[in-house]
């Protein structure tokens, strides 16, 4: 392992987990964790490893070139440099994008551009950039086919096509100045610490409540499942073991359509499916998104070790006992983008 990690986005549902996993396998890796903390990061989620001194934390924001080279010179200057980025810090909301996709823009392209800058300025040998199978479209109803890392990248929305721009600068990056890097492009996560704004925990935080289930369109969008901490096992196994270059997707080999997943969650708390509630479709609404990850199971070894059936009682089980974190984080949330607000 790497002496000095770099975790972007760190303090976020992801790249959170990822922490846990390397400050606990890890022990003699450093681990540094830069989070602007917009309203969907939650330091709350490294707390403990912060009090500890496993994990350094910095707040700031990717999109500010200064900030994030004093940084990375100050960590090399002090004689033990960081010798890996893995690059979680995104905005990733696709409704907010379709509103206003300027943040998308700076977060996920001009802030991916200044990580790359500082990692080839100062030397970083190590480069790892966590992205979506959002980046290439659609498959359709009808299509039997699935993603590969050959397949075109075609987004559709604004988010899509912003994380599309930074996986093409991550390659440009490999291609004109020879830096390790590699591009992970993933299927939908759940899990702990997941914001209160994607699909399980918000149907979640709605049903408990007894609230109408907002689904969007007729509800058979299907979307592949991953369980976010195998998703960040193959993370690491790419980050470790990978080529330069290289590009895998992960996948769970779990497709599910958005009515059943509001079913499950319906089932789970002892709601009728009366509150699911048909809503007008959102923009640019991809029909169906699958993952082939044949390509790292068979260079890497990687697997998904969870099967829905045990990955989502985990989830819901863990919101059923973590309702005073989901409470905190819209809370959190309403704040913050009060704030913003203001700001205006």
């Amino acid at each position: 392992m790497h002496k000095k990690i770099l975790v972007t986005g760190g303090a976020g549902f992801i790249g959170s987990n990822y922490v846990h996993l390397i400050a606990q396998r890890y022990p003699e890796t450093a681990i540094l964790v830069l989070d602007k903390l917009t309203y969907a990061g939650n330091l709350e989620n490294i707390q403990t490893f912060i009090d500890a001194d496993r994990v350094q934390f910095f707040h700031g924001d990717i999109a500010d070139k200064e900030f994030v080279f004093n940084l990375v010179k100050e960590q090399k200057e002090s004689g033990a440099p960081i010798d890996c980025i893995i690059n979680f810090a995104a905005e990733t909301h696709v409704d907010r994008s379709n509103l206003d996709s300027s943040i998308f823009v700076q977060t996920n392209i001009v802030g991916t551009h200044n990580l790359l800058d500082a990692a080839r300025h100062f030397g970083i040998p190590r480069f790892h950039q966590v992205s979506t199978d959002e980046v290439y479209g659609d498959l359709g109803d009808d299509s039997q086919d699935y993603f590969t890392e050959e397949s075109q990248i075609a987004p559709n929305c604004p988010y899509a096509a912003s994380k599309a721009a930074a996986d093409l600068l991550v390659r440009s990056y490999f291609e004109t100045y020879g830096m390790h890097n590699t591009i992970t492009r993933c299927s939908n996560n759940y899990g702990p610490y997941q914001y209160p704004e994607k699909l399980i925990p918000y149907f979640f935080t709605l049903a408990e409540s007894g609230k109408p289930l907002p689904l969007y369109g007729d509800g058979m969008n299907i979307r592949d499942w991953l369980y976010v901490t195998d998703h960040c096992e193959a993370i690491d196994l790419v980050v470790q073991k990978a080529s330069a270059g290289e590009i895998y997707n992960i996948g769970g080999n779990n497709e599910k359509r958005n009515r059943e997943i509001a079913e499950r969650i319906l089932t789970f708390l002892g709601k009728p499916d009366s509150l699911i509630q048909y809503v007008e479709d959102r923009l640019a609404h991809d029909r169906r998104y699958a993952i082939d990850a044949s390509k790292i199971e068979r260079e890497l070894g990687w697997q998904p070790s969870l099967q829905f059936e045990e990955g989502i009682k985990r989830t819901f089980e863990w919101y059923n006992q973590n309702r005073e974190w989901s409470s905190a984080a819209i809370k959190r949330a309403a704040d913050w983008w009060a704030g913003e607000r203001s700001r205006v």
